[in-house]
């Protein structure tokens, strides 16, 4: 998957460098909004907190975690620059209230914020955390008896529930083909 990213930075779509209750989440959110809506061919947005002293979850719910819910199965939202682990879990505690999951990004490695994959789907994640992009039958391949409708259909539910991004792409018998990225 060839996917176009780039970096927003969150204290630009505020008024001061603390966050704080919805009034002022929802301003952010326009103003994150405008700027990922004036980019129409990017997929993947790293939200980065360069600069963010706090926040409180009320104001991440209305800001990084309402945009990365309302673009779901669309384009992907990821943070980076973030290590304050007290905002880290105020992030947390509003993406799991509206069952988004979230990224946090540091270099190569992710941490899963928000809602948490079934378990049914969460080996096939962390396989596609691992790659750029991912195809049904890569993941059947490396599993010993996963069927590729099997492999196909845990994909096909991260997903849905805004895990993975997914695009159209053409098989190697000539037909349409799912290829999954990851959000990051």
């Amino acid at each position: 998957m060839n996917e176009t990213r780039t970096v927003i930075r969150l204290r630009d779509c505020m008024t001061r460098s603390d966050g704080w209750g919805r009034t002022e989440g929802r301003e952010a959110c326009q103003r994150l909004l405008t700027a990922v809506e004036a980019l129409p061919g990017v997929e993947v947005f790293r939200v980065s907190f360069e600069g963010v002293e706090r926040v409180d979850s009320s104001f991440a719910s209305e800001t990084v975690v309402e945009v990365a819910r309302r673009f779901r199965k669309e384009r992907g939202v990821c943070i980076v620059d973030l290590d304050d682990k007290d905002i880290i879990e105020n992030i947390d505690l509003a993406a799991s209230k509206k069952e988004q999951p979230l990224f946090v990004w540091s270099g190569d490695s992710a941490m899963l914020i928000g809602l948490k994959p079934k378990t049914g789907t969460q080996e096939v994640l962390e396989f596609a955390l691992e790659r750029e992009a991912v195809r049904s039958v890569d993941y059947a391949g490396s599993r010993r008896g996963m069927s590729v409708s099997n492999a196909s259909m845990k994909l096909k539910s991260l997903w849905e529930e805004g895990f993975l991004l997914r695009r159209e792409g053409a098989s190697e018998s000539g037909g349409v083909e799912h290829v999954y990225a990851r959000i990051g």
